[in-house]
């Protein structure tokens, strides 16, 4: 039969939240030692009933540190002979960087948009915060117990919690994207009893993102992009008119169509009336236009020669083919009569 000299757990798992020290074949005999490190709290068990609670700190074991094992083995005057027991040690320290999300979406009755499915995701901590009840309710008797066995039944409970603090925050799901922090908290608070009730402690809750659905979320992108047409509608009229006008510009021939497109795009949006009278001032401008005699191309101002045949374009008198002005009644030249 082994004596145990000192009780002790060296955590070097991360993840693990409770340890069962091996007894094997040792026994507990009076003024073995227990220290507890910080972060932690041992609990002895005796037959399967939970008894002495042991905080951080460095114990030598009899009758006055462990009342309830005593009552438990009937020492009247203290222990003297070695016993077993079952020892565990659960870690009290913060698990951080716990995942949560919404595999499924949480429906929301929202004043503006009626019934909305949202996801959410982010992040939680927890700790243990009594030793005592979580045993009870959660690791029982096994002899280790991390995060991994307990993540999915925490998940389960943070998502609930979210569900009903959604619902009860009457926060439009437009404005949730910006009170992130005041959602997160009011999660936290709201899962302080649930998570009490296995002696653990939600000690951080943060909301990292927010979605809706991607039918809704087009449907804000196209109503934000109208509202800007709508503020801007004047200088927006402007830029569509003036580009109609650059394109009617460089083919002539196509003044009617670009004209027509100008007019479809102004209906609906009041500014047809305008687009219209632009496009008759340019058909006017074309009516007074002048154009070779010779080759028919377009002139602009009063050149002498036509620019693309070399034509004459100086008024001249028919009978002799002298040069005259344009407002003479009579050539200089024969006095024949020009108009």
């Amino acid at each position: 039969m082994g004596i145990l000299k000192n009780i002790e757990w060296t955590d070097t798992n991360s993840d693990l939240i409770l340890w069962k020290y091996p007894i094997k074949k040792d026994h507990v005999n009076k003024g073995s030692a227990l220290t507890v490190r910080e972060s932690q709290v041992a609990i002895f068990v005796d037959k399967g009933r939970l008894a002495d609670v042991f905080l951080p700190g460095y114990y030598k074991l009899d009758t006055q540190n462990m009342p309830i094992l005593t009552t438990l083995m009937s020492w009247k005057y203290g222990f003297e002979t070695p016993f077993k027991s079952d020892i565990y040690f659960v870690n009290t320290k913060q698990f951080t960087n716990q995942k949560w999300g919404t595999a499924n979406p949480i429906l929301v009755r929202d004043k503006d948009y009626g019934a909305v499915r949202i996801r959410g995701f982010g992040t939680y901590s927890f700790k243990v915060d009594d030793a005592y009840v979580f045993m009870q309710n959660l690791s029982g008797t096994n002899t280790s117990f991390d995060t991994k066995q307990i993540t999915d039944y925490l998940r389960s409970m943070v998502i609930s919690g979210i569900s009903d603090a959604i619902g009860e925050c009457k926060i439009p799901v437009l404005d949730m994207a910006g009170n992130l922090q005041e959602l997160s908290q009011i999660v936290e608070k709201k899962m302080e009893v649930d998570f009490k009730e296995i002696g653990l402690k939600l000690s951080n809750f943060v909301f990292e993102s927010f979605s809706l659905p991607e039918e809704l979320e087009k449907a804000l992108d196209k109503n934000t992009s109208l509202g800007m047409m709508r503020n801007n509608m004047d200088i927006y009229t402007q830029m569509e008119t003036l580009e109609a006008m650059k394109e009617a510009a460089k083919n002539p021939g196509s003044a009617g169509g670009a004209m027509g497109a100008g007019m479809g795009l102004g209906m609906g949006m009041g500014i047809g009336n305008i687009f219209s009278n632009n496009m008759q001032q340019m058909q006017q401008n074309q009516q007074n236009a002048k154009f070779c005699p010779s080759c028919g191309a377009q002139l602009n101002g009063t050149p002498k020669f036509c620019p693309e045949c070399g034509q004459n374009l100086k008024p001249t008198c028919p009978n002799c083919g002298a040069e005259v002005k344009s407002s003479a009644k009579f050539c200089p030249e024969c006095g024949s009569k020009l108009k």
